[in-house]
Formats: structure tokens, sequence, C-alpha cells
């Protein structure tokens, strides 16, 4: 709306151009972000900036200026590969939470971390082996853990270096590693307060199982994908209707008449649907719900091809038999239903397994089979009966474990998922191969069932299957001898606040001590922990802290000895590590070098499994916020920030180290973002192309446009991200960058002698500077609450409608044709004032141009933007009043732009200072405001004509805008030759074309 008083004057006036105050400022429109930002990082390292922070923070201890020291405890990735486009996301709201928090007077402390054991990295290793035909098990463990830590080394200083490119700060000199030694010997002395408070035992239990790593897995390490399974019926044959209570010696609580009731079941079978057929040779009973409708139903006729045979009777769930039975390809016609079976029916059922006398088995399935109920069966889908293989499915074991019947679990399926020796028919065939391909056992099993004629019927169906996330290979249920905390157990360790067992005090700890960002986060760990069964805590494999206990020679899990528990093997087993690190478990000689001359070391077993990587980062709570100098006082982080996936990961594992070893989470907030997809919604893919790096986006934009990406988003769901959306975000910022760039050449030679209190400005003045009191609030609390999706939007928001489009854009003409005037100084003070809070403001999300621009102003002296703190604001700058007054004005000169906006478009003027409006108010409140204030400069008009008359039919409106119309109405007099306002006064002055008040600044000099 604004003249441009740059333009060259008429030939027969003076040229005024160099009497104007013209901004001046050498900062570029054009970023150049990708080649200036390495050299702001640089700047960075050479002054110090982390360690300055911390500086401060120290010598205002004891101080009334002492700062609250503020952790943002960081959640370890993997040192295994290049940074994706997640990490970013991550590392960068990390970064927003630690810098925004030192900017409102914390000490805000971060240090980051890798998690550098585990199968992640293991595995890399063992890939490099297989390419050069090595096996991994020929190697020297120590030889072997060796090349693991130096991969992991490699890796940090790569991503280290890719982090600090994103703008990130912290301690990056000295970052955590869960393999220094000192880390290592910490997550020992963690493990052993298990061991030494009864918590630990060794338990045999199905767990999920990676064929192709060859170790267990947990929830944590599982991703979902298809499967395309082979899908069986098989008939179980009803071999006794004797209660299975009295069979068990006990008095037998079925009624007679039920008893009498189901002696028609002779040669009836029970049918089980599975996509698992290896699992049969392991099955140990059939499960139904006693609230589903069962029937029993007989064959009339049968089809060629089809296994059933006339006068075949099978027990089904209603439900589901004809499903069931169209499936054996039997039609409507070739059966029916004869009766009703009960739930005291079907407990006193028992059966044979379908392999029952199969010649050449030696009688390996020659033992009874019995109906068990359970709650977890439905009518839904197979046949409302489940096979129950209680060494190979949760609920299967679960089911045999209330009803004390661990002394049935089988053990046929090795490491490889093969079956052992010891198992008829299927000896070394495997479920899946070394690449996690079907192997031959499901294909043998059927085959053998066919043989036997056990099966009903046979198909193949695609579903949702666990796999592991790293090998992305099928995974399966196997019951392994296996190391867990009881979670149930009473710890003992007199630290009850919240509860004497890890989940009493993790459900309390997550509903009294933790705030959750978003609160939805509470409900998802909270469930998580309310149903989960006792932790897994071992890992078959090499890579890692060893489970550092020892077993008795000989002894069961449940003797009272069988685990040594002597704080001075303790005690060897913890200065070795410090000394040495884990490895020193591994090394000839450890079992005699820990057990001393205490123990005889042909006595006891060594155990050499590997603690699950999620103990690793649990723990270092210990080894970060207890131990390090830059830690906290009391062992608690402020945040947790991660992924949703870390409520059953980081999170989650974090909670019951914690609240084992100190009673209680060890965290009091804990924020969570969701999954980055591409702009279509679709997961990020290498195969689909979609995949975006963030080396290329900074290679492109500059860092600041990724961070500014982050910052507009809301975290808290799925994010998109993809070309035409970082073109966006560029756009935006682009805008922003011209409403820097304007206060910097409107501050140029601005110094101490041109500031004007609050109080001695026009209103204009007094409105931008309430409207900054209420920004800092919003900003401060927008920062404390982690929401920097609405911090952002409302300074955005501000800058570009408030001040480019109003303020800046009234004010322009009084920063450059004004002499030195209360209005110009007092236009610049509020300058200033813009300029510290939006730098300082802005600064924890464009960490770059927010340097660049403070730079700018001030020079290379060894100062940053990053070392300031917000700026307070005096509450006395607010002004509710002077707020409502200027939002009736605004909304007045909404109306009159629009209406010589239209004049502009239909070329009737060429600027909005060839006119003098006639503006007519039909409310006398928002008439007096009007009146009160120079709203020619506030519309940008040479001048303007307040009524309230009536409004002729020919005012323009804004329908949103009630009771205000503009009558067009062209200034007269000539045009300001200085100022470009064209007025009555012009050439009537001393200086030629000029108006009164550009003659006077002449005049001043």
């Amino acid at each position: 709306m604004c003249a441009d008083k740059t333009d060259t004057p008429t030939a027969d006036a003076p040229d005024y151009k160099d009497t104007l105050n013209l901004p001046k400022t050498a900062f570029p429109m054009r970023a150049g972000l990708p080649k200036r930002e390495p050299g702001w990082l640089a700047r960075w390292e050479e002054i110090g900036v982390y360690d300055r922070l911390r500086d401060k923070a120290a010598a205002a201890k004891g101080t009334p200026a002492e700062r609250k020291p503020f952790t943002l405890h960081d959640g370890p990735p993997y040192a295994n590969g290049h940074l994706h486009i997640g990490h970013a996301l991550n590392k960068t709201i990390k970064d927003m939470i630690v810098r925004s928090h030192q900017m409102m007077g914390h000490d805000a402390r971060y240090i980051p971390g890798w998690d550098c054991h585990g199968l992640p990295i293991e595995w890399k290793i063992e890939q490099q082996y297989r390419e050069k035909g090595r096996n991994k098990d020929e190697v020297d463990v120590v030889d072997f853990r060796q090349e693991c830590r130096k991969f992991a080394e490699g890796w940090v200083d790569i991503q280290r270096d890719e982090f600090k490119r994103l703008g990130i700060t912290g301690n990056w000199a000295d970052p955590y590693l869960t393999m220094d030694f000192r880390a290592e010997r910490v997550i020992a002395e963690e493990f052993q307060t298990f061991l030494m408070s009864g918590v630990l035992y060794q338990g045999s239990k199905p767990v999920m199982w990676s064929p192709v790593e060859k170790t267990a897995l947990a929830e944590a390490e599982i991703e979902y994908h298809d499967h395309k399974s082979h899908t069986i019926w098989v008939p179980f044959q009803i071999v006794d209707v004797a209660d299975p209570v009295a069979d068990a010696g006990k008095a037998s609580d079925t009624p007679p008449e039920t008893l009498a009731r189901i002696a028609d079941f002779s040669g009836a079978k029970v049918v089980i649907w599975t996509t698992t057929p290896w699992t049969i040779p392991s099955n140990r009973a059939v499960a139904y719900n006693p609230d589903i409708a069962y029937g029993l139903y007989e064959v009339t006729g049968t089809p060629d091809e089809c296994w059933a045979r006339i006068g075949d009777r099978y027990l089904l769930a209603d439900a589901l038999a004809e499903e069931v039975l169209g499936r054996a390809r039997l039609e409507d016609s070739m059966w029916r239903r004869l009766r009703d079976v009960s739930a005291d029916e079907l407990g006193a059922i028992t059966l044979a397994h379908p392999m029952r006398g199969a010649e050449g088995a030696d009688g390996f399935w020659d033992y009874d089979v019995p109906m068990i109920d359970a709650d977890y069966v439905t009518d839904d889908a197979g046949t409302g009966f489940v096979h129950t293989a209680p060494s190979h499915g949760a609920d299967d074991y679960e089911s045999f474990l209330k009803r004390g019947w661990l002394d049935r679990m089988t053990h046929n399926v090795g490491e490889e998922s093969e079956f052992l020796d010891h198992v008829p028919f299927f000896a070394g065939l495997r479920v899946l191969d070394h690449k996690g391909k079907e192997g031959k056992a499901n294909a043998a099993v059927i085959d053998k069932l066919v043989e036997l004629g056990g099966l009903l019927a046979r198909g193949r169906m695609t579903h949702s299957y666990p796999h592991s996330w790293r090998s992305k290979a099928p995974v399966i249920y196997r019951n392994t001898p296996q190391w867990f905390a009881a979670i149930d157990r009473p710890v003992g360790d007199g630290r009850d606040a919240y509860g004497e067992t890890i989940r009493t005090r993790a459900l309390r700890s997550i509903d009294e001590l933790v705030n959750w960002t978003p609160k939805s986060g509470r409900n998802r760990l909270y469930s998580m922990i309310e149903a989960r069964p006792d932790w897994v805590l071992s890992r078959q494999r090499a890579w890692g802290v060893p489970l550092t206990c020892f077993t008795k020679a000989g002894a069961l899990p449940t003797d009272p000895d069988f685990l040594l528990r002597d704080p001075v093997v303790n005690a060897r087993i913890l200065e070795a590590f410090e000394a040495e690190g884990a490895d020193a478990w591994y090394k000839d000689g450890a079992k005699e070098r820990f057990l001393g001359d205490d123990y005889d070391p042909a006595e006891w077993n060594q155990v050499f499994d590997i603690l699950d990587v999620w103990f690793d980062s649990g723990s270092t709570h210990a080894f970060v916020l207890r131990d390090r100098e830059d830690g906290t006082e009391d062992g608690i982080a402020d945040v947790y920030m991660e992924g949703t996936d870390q409520h059953r990961g980081w999170f989650h594992s974090s909670m019951l180290q914690a609240c084992h070893t100190i009673g209680r989470a060890p965290y009091r907030n804990v924020v969570t973002h969701g999954f980055t997809l591409d702009e279509k919604g679709n997961k990020m893919s290498k195969s689909l192309g979609n995949t975006i790096v963030p080396e290329k986006v900074v290679q492109q934009y500059g860092a600041d446009i990724l961070r500014l990406w982050v910052a507009q988003t809301d975290y808290t769901v799925d994010q998109r991200i993809g070309p035409e959306i970082l073109k966006g975000v560029a756009d935006g910022y682009r805008r922003l960058r011209n409403t820097l760039r304007y206060m910097l050449g409107a501050l140029a030679h601005f110094d101490e002698a041109d500031r004007v209190d609050a109080a001695d400005m026009p209103e204009l003045e007094r409105y931008i500077l309430h409207r900054l009191a209420e920004l800092d609030a919003v900003v401060r609390k927008g920062y404390a609450e982690y929401d920097f999706q609405k911090v952002f939007q409302q300074l955005f928001n501000f800058c570009t409608v408030e001040l480019s489009a109003f303020y800046f854009d009234i004010r322009k003409d009084a920063l450059y044709c004004d002499g030195d005037s209360l209005r110009r100084r007092s236009a610049r003070t509020v300058m200033d004032l813009l300029f510290h809070r939006l730098t300082t403001w802005l600064s924890p999300v464009l960490v770059f141009t927010m340097e660049e621009v403070w730079l700018e102003r001030f020079g290379q002296d060894g100062s940053s933007v990053h070392l300031q703190d917000f700026p307070d604001t005096p509450e006395s700058w607010r002004d509710d009043a002077l707020a409502a007054k200027w939002a009736d004005v605004r909304r007045a000169r909404r109306a009159v732009t629009a209406a010589l906006e239209m004049q502009r478009s239909e070329k009737v003027i060429g600027a909005s200072l060839e006119a003098a409006p006639v503006v007519h108010v039909a409310d006398d409140a928002m008439l007096k405001a009007l009146k009160s204030v120079a709203f020619e400069d506030v519309c940008i008009t040479s001048d303007v004509v307040l009524t309230s008359d009536p409004m002729p039919a020919e005012a323009f409106r804004l329908p949103e805008i009630d009771g205000v119309g503009v009558v067009f109405e062209r200034a007269s007099g000539e045009k300001c030759q200085r100022c470009w306002k064209i007025l009555p006064d012009v050439g009537t002055h001393a200086h030629p074309g000029t108006c009164k008040r550009c003659n006077a600044a002449l005049d001043a000099g």
C-alpha cells in the first residue's frame, strides 16, 4: 500500500532521495543456507557456545539469578547407519526443547548418546563375515566383540557430524555410549541389583524367536507384515469321556447325567484350525470357550476327493460349522446337526493326538490331550476350538501355567527352527531356512497328517505376521530357557513409596509422577505395563553386556542355591568391567578370576547370555543422569522424548528398570512424536522411491528449512514430508526472512539516545507493545508445553500479518520521511524491542538464520543469539482497552484497503496515496476511535474523511465488517516530491515541491 520513496522524482523537481532515512543493511534476501550454515557451526564450536552456557549457569549458582537445571535425556539411536528423516525429526524436536528452556532461564543440558550393543550392530558384522565366507562361531568371541566395538565407533563419529549439521546443540565432545567401560560397568551393576533382590529367575517359556538371528526378541524388536501361511483343519479323536479332574486323582465334579449323555461322543472328533502346522507335533491340549455355542455334527454324504467319511461326527462352534464343513468340500445336504454340546460336556472329554499310534513313532504322541476352557477362544474364525501348544504360544503357555502343567512343556524345536533329533519323522526339518524363507517342516507335518488320516481340510491364507525388524524375516514362538525379571515379585529394597513390585511402582509412576505429551501416551504405556508378562532379560548373542551371574552345577532353577548371590564376587566383576569393559567376562580364566578362592569353579556355571539391549538403554539414567557431573541432582530427567514406538521400547524398559533400582519412573515428562510419511501419507520405503534423506534436504535448502518443517508440523501425530511440502516451507521462510531484513534496515545506527519510554509513545507503538506482551506469554507457555507448532504459527502470523502487512507498512512513511520526530524514534524503539524478542523467540527453531540476523546487527565480537535469554517483557505493556480500540481501527482499515484495492485493480489509481476516501461509520464508539488516531496514516492515504452520515448506496462494504462503508475520493493538492503524499500545502514551503512535514525535516538537516 505504501508508495516507494526511492522512485525517480519528476523532471522539474529536486531529487530528495538522499534526504530520506532509507533502510541500510547488508543482510541478503537470498539466504544461501546450504553454503553458509557450516560457517556458523564452525563459529559456535570455536567460541564454545554450549560450554559458555554451562559456565554462565555455574557463575550464577548461589545468586538470585541461579538457573534451575533442566535435562532432556537422550534416547540413544543405534550406531549403525546414516540418519533418516525420523532421526532428523527426533533430534530437532529435542533441540528445540533444550534451546527454548535454556532461553527461558534454565540451565538446559543435553548429553547426546548412542546405543552401541546388541543385534543391529552384531548383525552388520555377521553380514560382513558371510560376504567373506566366514563363520561367526569360528571367531574368538573377544575378537568378534572388538570388531563390533570398532564398527559402532565409526558410526558414532559419522552420525555425530550429521546431527551437528542439523544445528543440534549439546555436549558433543563427551557423549554417552553404552559401550563405554564405565557404562558397561554400571549396566552390570544395575543387573546385579535384580540378581540380589530376588526378582531374577531362569524360566522356560515361549518367546518370540528369530531363527535367522538365532536369538529371542522383545516386542519392541518386532514389526508386522503380510505373510502367506498354510492353514489346516485337524480332527482330534475323542478317546475318553471320563472327567479329566477325576483322572488327575481328584473328586469328579462332572454331573453323572452329563457323563451319561456324552456316551454318544465315542468315535467323534473335535476339529481345530491352525496357521502353524509345524506346531501340531507339540500339541498338548485343545481349548474351548464356555460362552460359545457348540454342536455335534454328522457327515451324511461325501463328494469325490474328500477326507471326511459318511458317519463321521465332529464337534464344532455353531457359528463356524458351515464354513468348516464347506472347507472339507461337504455341501449343506451332506451333513446334519445332531444336538447341542454344553461346556460341561466339553470339559469331560479327553482327546488323542492326531499322530497317536503312528508307526515308527515309538509312542511319542501316545499321550492324552485334555480339553481346557479359555476366554481367548472365539468363534470369529477357525472352528471354535484352539490347538494348544504351550511351548509355542503365549496364551497357550499362560493356560498351562495357571493349571500347574509346566511339566508338560515340550522342547521339540531348536534355535534354527529345526525339529530336534528326538522328534520322529521331522528331525532336522526347519520351519524357516537361514534366510527366513519357508523351510520343509510345515509341508512334512501336513503330509504326515494326510498319511495318517488326520486332516479334514487344508488351504493357504495371507495375514499379518510378526517379523524381526532387523532381518525382516518371520519369527516363531519357541520355548527356550531364558532369564526373567519377575515384575510382580516384591523387590524388598525399602523403596516402596509407589509400591512393592516393579509393576505397581510403574503404574503409580505413570499416573502420579509423569506428565504426558500428548495425553494419549499415558494410556498407551499404562495398558502395556498393566498387561505385560515378566521381562525377558536374556539374549543368545555375543555383543553386549553379559548377565554377570553364576548358576550352581546340577541345581534346578527352582532350588534356593541355584544362583550365586555374593557381593564380593559382584564387586570383582564390576572392578574388572570398569577397567577393561565387559570383554573381561569372556577372557580366558574369567570364571576363576571372579569366583576367587571362595568357590570351586567346577561347581558353578558361568552364564554367557547377554542382556537385552533395552536393559542397556533402560539403564542409561544411572550412568548418565545419576553419575555424570552434568547429570541431575536426583537422577531423574525432566524429559524423555522419542517416537510413539518407544512406549513399548525405551519409555517402557526405562520405566521397568528404574522402578526396580530407584523405585520410580526416571522421568517427569514424556513427549512423543509420530512417524514420518511421504506427501501422500504412505510409509517411506526405498523400494517405493519415496524416502526423504536429511542430507539431501540440507544440501538443497539448508538445515533451517528442515527445522522449520518440524516446527510447522503437529509432531504428536504422523507427519508428511516431500518436495512440494518443502517448497511451501521454503516460501514461508522467505516471507519471514523479509520481515527480519526490514527490521535490520530500519534499525541502522539505532542507539540508546533514540530510545523512547513506552508511556511516551504514540498509540500504534503501544498497541504493538501490547501484542508483544501477549505473545511473550504465548511463546513461553508454548515452549514450556513443547507445542512448537503453536509457537511458530503465532510468531509467523505476527511477523507477516501484523508487522509486515500492518505495522511496518504504516510506519514506513515515518521511518523514511520524518525528521528526528517522537513518532520515528518511537517506531525505531519498538523495532529494537521487536528485534530482541523475535530473534530469541525464533532461535530455537531457526538456529542458523537467527544467528545470522543477530550477527548482522551486533557483529562478530564473540556474541551469539544462542547465549541470550528471552527478554523480560514488562507487564505494563499490556493494555487490553487499547487493544480493543485498535481492533476496531484495524477492522475499519480492512474495509478501506479493500475499497482502494478495487480502484487500483481497475486502474483508477496507481497508489493508495492518490486517495482521500470518505469513510462512513455507523458505530459511535468506532467513529470516536478512528478520529482519535491519524487514520489517514493507518490507511496509507493522503487524507481521509470520517463521518457518521448514512452511507450512500454506492459505498463499498465488506460483508464481514458491518457498519463501515467507503466512498472513493481522490486526494486534492499536489504530490510531495519527497514523501509522495498529495496534499493542499505542497509547493507553499521553502523547499520546492514539499509538504510541511518534509520541509521541516529538510530544515532540520
